[in-house]
C-alpha cells in the first residue's frame, strides 16, 4: 500500500496460521515452517524506526477490507488473514503501547507500573485496548484480574480479549520474554476529544433480531461516526457455530446501523468489555460502588472510537 502519512503506532493482528504459515524455500526447493519471530521482523522493517508497534496473533480475524470505509466487513473464522491499523499522529490524542508480564516471584502487581504507562493520574485517559496472552498459564487469569480492576472505572472505556500470543512490542525488547510467561499488552488512548461507547453481546443474544438490538444499544451512544472506528472482539465459540451456520452475523449488524465505519477485531479466548459510553464528561450509569463485570467468555465486544474533528 502507498502511506502518505508516517504512521506513529501501528496495531497489525494475524491469525495462527499467517504466522507459523509455510513458504516455499527456493534453495532446497521446498516448503519450510516459518518462525513466527521471522515474519514480525520483517514487518517491523517495513515501518518506521519510531513507530510504536503491537503485534497479535489469534485464532480468527475480523476485518474491513479497505479500499473504502463503506466495504463489507467480514468475520474470517478459518484461514489465513490479517490486518494493520497505521496510527499518524492525531492532534489531540495519544497512543501509547504498554506490556504487564506476571512476575513469579511476586504475587502482588506493583501498581506503580500503572503510572508508567500511563494509565494512572492521566485525566485524559479515555480508551484501554487489552490483550492478555498465554491465558492457559496458572496464574494468568488471577493476573488479568490485577490489572483490569484497578482500571474499572465508568469514565474509562475497557475493551479486549484474550489472544493466542503477541509477535511485537517494540517500545521494548519484548523478544526477551520467556515464551511461556503470561500477561497483558495493549493499546491506551488519551485525549480530551476521544469519545468511545462499547456493548456486550452476552449469550442470550443468538439471531439476527437480538444482534441488532445491540447494535441499536451502541448507536443510541451518539458517538460521532466520521473519524471513528469499530472493534469487535469475539470468542472463538460464537461466529458461524452459534449463530447456527449463519456466517457473519455480526459484522453484519454493526455495518447496518454504522455503514462508514470500519470495523476490526478477532475470535479470541475470553472477551474484555461491557456496556459503556465515554464522551467528555459523561458515562452511562452514575457512578456507584459496584464495579462493572468485564471478564467473560461466549459473548462479543463491539467497541466504537471517535477520535475528533479533524481539519
Amino acid at each position: 500500500q502507498k502511506v502518505h502519512v508516517l504512521p506513529q503506532t501501528v496495531l497489525y493482528i494475524a491469525d495462527a496460521e499467517t504466522f507459523s504459515g509455510h513458504e516455499e524455500c527456493h534453495e532446497q526447493k521446498k516448503a519450510r515452517k516459518r518462525n513466527s519471530k521471522e515474519t514480525a521482523l520483517a514487518l517491523e522493517k517495513l515501518l518506521p524506526k519510531r513507530c510504536q508497534v503491537l503485534g497479535l496473533v489469534t485464532p480468527g480475524i475480523v476485518v474491513t477490507p479497505m479500499g473504502s470505509s463503506s466495504n463489507q466487513p467480514q468475520e474470517i473464522e478459518e484461514g489465513e488473514a490479517g490486518f494493520a491499523l497505521l496510527f499518524p499522529k492525531i492532534d489531540g490524542v495519544k497512543i501509547h503501547t504498554f506490556h504487564f508480564s506476571k512476575d513469579v516471584k511476586n504475587r502482588v502487581f506493583d501498581e506503580n507500573k500503572f503510572a508508567e504507562a500511563g494509565l494512572k493520574n492521566n485525566p485524559d485517559l479515555r480508551v484501554v485496548l487489552l490483550f492478555g496472552y498465554n491465558s492457559w498459564k496458572s496464574g494468568a487469569t488471577r493476573f488479568l484480574h490485577q490489572i483490569v480492576n484497578p482500571l474499572n472505572e465508568k469514565s474509562i472505556i475497557l475493551a479486549g480479549g484474550q489472544v493466542e500470543s503477541f509477535t511485537s512490542l517494540t517500545s521494548e525488547n519484548a523478544h526477551a520474554q520467556p515464551g511461556d510467561a503470561c500477561g497483558v499488552v495493549g493499546l491506551a488512548f488519551s485525549g480530551p476529544q476521544i469519545q468511545s461507547a462499547t456493548v456486550l453481546l452476552d449469550q442470550d443474544v443468538a439471531d439476527e433480531r437480538t444482534a441488532e438490538a445491540a447494535m441499536q444499544r451502541l448507536k443510541a451512544a451518539n458517538i460521532p461516526e466520521h473519524n471513528s472506528i469499530g472493534f469487535m472482539f469475539a470468542c472463538v465459540g460464537r461466529g458461524y457455530r452459534h449463530y447456527k451456520t449463519k456466517r457473519n452475523m455480526e459484522a453484519d449488524a454493526f455495518r447496518k446501523f454504522f455503514p462508514n465505519v470500519p470495523l476490526f477485531g478477532f475470535f479470541g479466548h475470553g472477551e474484555i468489555g461491557c456496556d459503556r459510553i465515554v464522551t467528555g464528561n459523561f458515562v452511562l450509569r452514575e457512578c456507584n460502588d459496584i464495579k462493572d463485570d468485564l471478564l467473560h467468555g461466549y459473548t462479543t465486544v463491539m467497541t466504537l472510537i471517535h477520535f475528533g474533528s479533524t481539519k
